[in-house]
């Protein structure tokens, strides 16, 4: 695995040293998200919840403003960079490294030229748009699976093999990254777990985390925070989904996660403490 991952501003060390990972912190600045959308749409109470999460150790918050619950429906450009833009003007010099979740080329290169540190595309840089966005700067990037749309994508998820799938995917997205200079230590991997996906494929994937980092030497990205997995785990709804994202968030630690994407980030950062301490 490479020894740093390069973020923008930040270049943070991936330690050899057990249960390290950098915990992402998730700012969602949308109405609608599946787990807290409106809680945070007012950018007071969303720069209020990202100094809490700063307070508590986080090292990257990812802002986004489209949510891709489900069943969404793709939301305008401007109207994304009318949510994310104020939040990354008022966290870029926060301390912690900024990463967008987005799709859309114009508002990647809007928010790496407003000083954002990485971009976290759910479509891979799938598009020649986007990989011309981000190839000739310097921020982070994750390649995320994902089957179909957000609209679509849970509408009987099929795969032959979703290991076998995946791992292709991500040969091909490396292949097009290589060719265009961007440089390994910006990349990380995401197999995009509930993004057209069933319960049984994110079970199969999550096992498979050492394999995919093994096989890529790239830090590996896992967000499963109270997520319908968690919840076809436990049989709790997302609100109630706490304990289950822990347990997932420490499992993936074990199984060789370089970067945990959760909601609840002062509880995932004590409960990595214990576990680094007692393990």
């Amino acid at each position: 695995m490479n020894p740093v991952f390069q973020c923008g501003r930040f270049e943070f060390a991936i330690s050899p040293e057990p249960y390290c990972p950098l915990v992402m912190g998730i700012l969602n600045v949308t109405p609608d998200s599946f787990s807290d959308g409106g809680k945070f749409r007012n950018l007071d109470l969303a720069l209020d919840h990202a100094q809490l999460m700063i307070e508590a150790g986080v090292d990257i918050i990812d802002i986004g403003g489209e949510s891709t619950r489900p069943g969404s429906k793709p939301l305008s450009l401007q109207e994304e960079l009318d949510r994310v833009m104020p939040a990354v003007y008022a966290l870029r010099d926060s301390g912690v490294a900024i990463s967008v979740d987005t799709y859309k080329p114009e508002v990647m290169r809007e928010v790496i030229a407003a000083g954002a540190d990485m971009v976290n595309d759910i479509k891979g840089f799938q598009s020649r748009e986007s990989v011309s966005a981000v190839a000739d700067s310097n921020v982070g990037l994750c390649i995320m699976h994902m089957q179909k749309t957000p609209e679509t994508m849970q509408t009987a998820p099929a795969y032959e093999d979703v290991v076998s799938e995946v791992h292709a995917y991500f040969r091909e997205r490396l292949q097009e990254f290589e060719s265009s200079g961007i440089e390994r230590a910006r990349i990380s991997l995401d197999p995009g777990f509930g993004f057209g996906k069933s319960l049984q494929h994110n079970v199969d994937l999550f096992k498979k985390i050492p394999y995919f980092s093994d096989e890529f030497g790239l830090p590996l990205l896992i967000g499963i925070s109270r997520k319908s997995m968690i919840g076809g785990l436990t049989g709790k709804s997302t609100d109630q989904r706490l304990a289950g994202s822990l347990a997932g968030a420490l499992a993936s630690v074990q199984l060789g996660a370089a970067i945990v994407r959760v909601h609840d980030v002062p509880e995932t950062v004590d409960a990595l403490k214990v576990m680094r301490n007692l393990i």
